[in-house]
Protein backbone atom coordinates (compact mmCIF):
# COMPACT_ATOMS: atom_id res chain seq x y z
CA UNK A 1 0.00 0.00 0.00
CA UNK A 2 1.14 3.37 -0.96
CA UNK A 3 0.76 6.62 1.49
CA UNK A 4 -2.15 7.07 2.87
CA UNK A 5 -3.43 3.89 2.32
CA UNK A 6 -3.76 3.82 -1.56
CA UNK A 7 -3.16 0.59 -3.74
CA UNK A 8 -0.71 1.41 -6.05
CA UNK A 9 -2.23 -0.61 -8.84
CA UNK A 10 -5.43 2.19 -8.38
CA UNK A 11 -2.92 4.99 -7.95
CA UNK A 12 -2.04 4.36 -11.50
CA UNK A 13 -5.39 4.88 -12.98
CA UNK A 14 -6.11 8.15 -10.73
CA UNK A 15 -2.56 9.52 -11.34
CA UNK A 16 -2.14 12.08 -14.21
CA UNK A 17 -0.59 10.02 -16.50
CA UNK A 18 -0.94 9.84 -20.18
CA UNK A 19 -2.68 7.27 -21.90
CA UNK A 20 0.28 5.36 -23.17
CA UNK A 21 2.46 5.91 -19.85
CA UNK A 22 -0.75 4.91 -17.74
CA UNK A 23 -0.76 2.19 -19.71
CA UNK A 24 3.32 1.19 -19.26
CA UNK A 25 2.68 1.62 -16.10
CA UNK A 26 0.28 -0.99 -15.41
CA UNK A 27 3.39 -3.72 -16.42
CA UNK A 28 5.53 -2.08 -14.59
CA UNK A 29 7.27 -3.70 -11.21
CA UNK A 30 5.68 -0.97 -8.38
CA UNK A 31 8.90 0.08 -5.99
CA UNK A 32 8.68 2.31 -3.00
CA UNK A 33 11.98 4.47 -1.94
CA UNK A 34 12.40 6.68 1.44
CA UNK A 35 13.62 10.14 1.16
CA UNK A 36 17.12 10.70 0.41
CA UNK A 37 17.37 6.88 -1.70
CA UNK A 38 19.13 6.80 -4.55
CA UNK A 39 17.47 4.99 -7.73
CA UNK A 40 20.45 5.61 -10.50
CA UNK A 41 24.12 6.50 -9.61
CA UNK A 42 25.74 8.13 -12.85
CA UNK A 43 28.08 6.28 -14.27
CA UNK A 44 26.46 3.35 -13.78
CA UNK A 45 24.75 0.62 -16.44
CA UNK A 46 20.95 0.41 -16.71
CA UNK A 47 18.52 -0.44 -18.20
CA UNK A 48 15.40 0.56 -16.24
CA UNK A 49 13.09 3.61 -16.18
CA UNK A 50 11.13 4.65 -13.56
CA UNK A 51 7.45 6.24 -13.46
CA UNK A 52 6.49 8.75 -10.60
CA UNK A 53 3.39 7.94 -8.95
CA UNK A 54 3.97 10.02 -5.46
CA UNK A 55 6.18 11.81 -4.29
CA UNK A 56 9.05 13.67 -6.16
CA UNK A 57 12.37 12.61 -7.47
CA UNK A 58 15.65 14.67 -8.33
CA UNK A 59 17.73 14.74 -11.01
CA UNK A 60 21.61 15.85 -10.36
CA UNK A 61 25.07 15.39 -11.61
CA UNK A 62 28.72 16.22 -11.19
CA UNK A 63 29.81 19.85 -12.29
CA UNK A 64 33.94 18.90 -12.51
CA UNK A 65 34.82 22.57 -12.70
CA UNK A 66 33.80 23.31 -9.12
CA UNK A 67 33.11 19.70 -7.81
CA UNK A 68 29.58 20.53 -7.08
CA UNK A 69 26.34 18.64 -7.53
CA UNK A 70 23.74 20.39 -10.09
CA UNK A 71 20.28 19.04 -10.36
CA UNK A 72 18.74 18.86 -13.75
CA UNK A 73 15.29 18.97 -12.67
CA UNK A 74 12.79 17.56 -10.17
CA UNK A 75 10.53 15.06 -10.92
CA UNK A 76 6.84 14.35 -9.82
CA UNK A 77 3.55 12.38 -10.44
CA UNK A 78 3.14 11.57 -14.19
CA UNK A 79 6.67 12.59 -15.03
CA UNK A 80 9.16 9.46 -15.66
CA UNK A 81 13.69 9.29 -15.56
CA UNK A 82 15.77 6.84 -16.67
CA UNK A 83 15.06 6.76 -20.42
CA UNK A 84 18.66 8.52 -21.57
CA UNK A 85 20.37 4.78 -20.69
CA UNK A 86 17.64 2.47 -22.50
CA UNK A 87 20.08 2.23 -25.41
CA UNK A 88 22.43 0.69 -23.16
CA UNK A 89 25.06 3.30 -21.98
CA UNK A 90 25.61 4.47 -18.89
CA UNK A 91 23.64 6.51 -17.18
CA UNK A 92 24.19 10.42 -17.63
CA UNK A 93 22.39 11.47 -14.30
CA UNK A 94 22.25 10.34 -10.35
CA UNK A 95 18.46 9.74 -9.12
CA UNK A 96 17.10 10.62 -5.70
CA UNK A 97 14.21 10.44 -4.03
CA UNK A 98 13.64 13.88 -2.32
CA UNK A 99 10.58 12.36 -0.23
CA UNK A 100 8.95 9.18 -0.09
CA UNK A 101 8.32 8.17 -3.39
CA UNK A 102 6.42 5.08 -5.01
CA UNK A 103 7.47 4.62 -8.60
CA UNK A 104 6.13 2.04 -11.39
CA UNK A 105 9.63 0.43 -12.47
CA UNK A 106 10.06 -0.69 -16.43
CA UNK A 107 12.87 -2.31 -17.69
CA UNK A 108 14.09 -2.07 -21.39
CA UNK A 109 12.27 -5.67 -22.40
CA UNK A 110 8.95 -4.38 -21.00
CA UNK A 111 9.24 -0.44 -22.94
CA UNK A 112 9.83 -2.77 -25.95
CA UNK A 113 6.83 -4.98 -25.73
CA UNK A 114 5.12 -1.79 -25.27
CA UNK A 115 6.20 0.13 -28.36
CA UNK A 116 5.08 -3.05 -30.44
CA UNK A 117 1.84 -2.93 -29.01
CA UNK A 118 1.60 1.41 -29.00
CA UNK A 119 3.81 2.24 -30.98
CA UNK A 120 2.75 5.84 -30.96
CA UNK A 121 4.22 5.91 -27.62
CA UNK A 122 7.34 6.28 -29.55
CA UNK A 123 7.16 10.02 -30.27
CA UNK A 124 6.17 10.81 -27.11
CA UNK A 125 9.48 9.22 -25.48
CA UNK A 126 11.63 10.66 -28.22
CA UNK A 127 10.10 13.89 -27.59
CA UNK A 128 10.96 13.82 -23.90
CA UNK A 129 14.38 13.05 -24.77
CA UNK A 130 14.87 15.76 -26.92
CA UNK A 131 13.11 18.32 -24.56
CA UNK A 132 15.70 16.84 -21.77
CA UNK A 133 18.88 16.60 -24.15
CA UNK A 134 17.91 20.81 -24.94
CA UNK A 135 17.62 21.97 -21.34
CA UNK A 136 20.88 20.22 -20.31
CA UNK A 137 22.35 22.05 -23.64
CA UNK A 138 20.85 25.46 -22.52
CA UNK A 139 21.98 24.59 -18.51
CA UNK A 140 25.51 24.22 -19.86
CA UNK A 141 25.53 27.47 -21.79
CA UNK A 142 24.37 29.21 -18.55
CA UNK A 143 27.34 27.53 -16.27
CA UNK A 144 29.33 28.73 -18.95
CA UNK A 145 28.51 32.43 -19.84
CA UNK A 146 26.70 33.45 -16.71
CA UNK A 147 27.62 34.48 -13.29
CA UNK A 148 26.06 32.76 -10.18
CA UNK A 149 23.65 35.71 -10.16
CA UNK A 150 22.85 35.27 -13.81
CA UNK A 151 22.21 31.89 -13.38
CA UNK A 152 20.32 32.48 -10.28
CA UNK A 153 18.18 34.94 -12.23
CA UNK A 154 17.53 32.20 -14.98
CA UNK A 155 16.20 29.99 -12.94
CA UNK A 156 13.72 32.11 -10.84
CA UNK A 157 12.69 33.77 -13.94
CA UNK A 158 12.27 30.48 -15.65
CA UNK A 159 10.37 28.73 -12.47
CA UNK A 160 7.97 31.83 -11.85
CA UNK A 161 4.29 31.73 -12.81
CA UNK A 162 2.00 34.49 -13.48
CA UNK A 163 0.09 35.75 -10.80
CA UNK A 164 -3.58 38.09 -10.64
CA UNK A 165 -1.69 40.99 -9.01
CA UNK A 166 1.26 41.16 -11.74
CA UNK A 167 3.58 39.49 -9.34
CA UNK A 168 5.30 35.85 -10.38
CA UNK A 169 5.52 32.99 -7.70
CA UNK A 170 7.70 30.40 -8.11
CA UNK A 171 5.93 26.81 -8.98
CA UNK A 172 8.30 24.77 -6.43
CA UNK A 173 8.72 25.77 -3.02
CA UNK A 174 12.77 25.01 -2.66
CA UNK A 175 15.26 25.44 0.15
CA UNK A 176 18.10 27.44 -0.66
CA UNK A 177 20.25 24.31 -0.46
CA UNK A 178 17.92 23.03 -3.39
CA UNK A 179 18.67 26.73 -5.46
CA UNK A 180 22.10 26.37 -5.12
CA UNK A 181 22.32 22.76 -6.30
CA UNK A 182 20.47 23.71 -9.10
CA UNK A 183 22.78 27.15 -10.22
CA UNK A 184 25.90 24.96 -9.07
CA UNK A 185 27.13 27.56 -6.12
CA UNK A 186 27.64 27.33 -1.93
CA UNK A 187 23.84 27.55 -0.14
CA UNK A 188 25.65 30.18 1.88
CA UNK A 189 25.87 32.12 -1.84
CA UNK A 190 22.39 31.70 -2.83
CA UNK A 191 21.29 33.04 0.19
CA UNK A 192 23.11 36.15 0.18
CA UNK A 193 21.81 36.61 -3.18
CA UNK A 194 18.65 35.96 -2.32
CA UNK A 195 18.68 38.62 0.80
CA UNK A 196 20.34 41.02 -0.86
CA UNK A 197 16.84 40.88 -3.37
CA UNK A 198 14.64 40.94 -0.60
CA UNK A 199 15.94 44.05 0.78
CA UNK A 200 15.92 45.88 -2.79
CA UNK A 201 12.42 44.54 -2.94
CA UNK A 202 12.34 42.20 -5.83
CA UNK A 203 11.52 39.45 -4.13
CA UNK A 204 9.34 38.16 -1.05
CA UNK A 205 9.94 34.67 0.99
CA UNK A 206 6.87 34.14 2.52
CA UNK A 207 7.45 31.62 5.18
CA UNK A 208 6.27 27.83 4.45
CA UNK A 209 5.50 29.12 0.60
CA UNK A 210 7.19 29.36 -2.31
CA UNK A 211 9.40 32.18 -3.31
CA UNK A 212 7.57 35.22 -4.90
CA UNK A 213 9.15 37.88 -7.64
CA UNK A 214 7.48 41.12 -6.81
CA UNK A 215 8.64 42.77 -10.12
CA UNK A 216 11.23 41.95 -13.01
CA UNK A 217 14.81 41.20 -11.12
CA UNK A 218 17.50 43.39 -12.56
CA UNK A 219 19.90 42.38 -15.05
CA UNK A 220 23.02 42.74 -12.82
CA UNK A 221 23.56 43.21 -9.42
Amino acid sequence: MARGGVDPAALVETAPLSDAVRALARRGEFCRFPKGAVLIQEGTQGDTLYIVLQGRLRVYGAHFANEREITHGTYGPGEYVGEMSLDGGPRSASVAALEPTLCAMVTRRTLQAHLGENPEFAFELLAKVIRRARMATLSAKSMALNDVYGRLKALLEDLGEGQADGTRRLREKLTHQELAHRVGCSREMVTRQLSDLQQGGYVSAPRGDALVLLKPLPPRW
